[in-house]
């Protein structure tokens, strides 16, 4: 996994608990479209679904990307 360099002075741009719907573990980041925020890790443990793919993660971001998409950048798996 690449390393994500944080902005600490940034008020947009921060680590999140997350449901990512994903097909496999290997990305390291994802659009925005696949990310959804949630207020904590319990709701994202407790979100956890295999049949539709959702895998709980911290993330950081949105961070806008070259081709025009907002990412999220994968910091771990819960």
């Amino acid at each position: 996994m690449p390393q994500v360099i944080v902005d600490p002075e940034s008020r947009s741009l921060a680590e999140r608990f997350a449901l990512i719907k994903s097909p496999s573990r290997r990305r390291a980041r994802f659009p925005e479209g696949c990310v959804t925020v949630v207020a904590s890790e319990a709701d994202a443990l407790a979100g956890r679904d295999d049949t539709r793919q959702l895998l709980p993660a911290v993330v950081y971001g949105p961070s806008p990307s070259s081709e025009g998409q907002r990412l999220y950048y994968l910091v771990r798996w819960l």
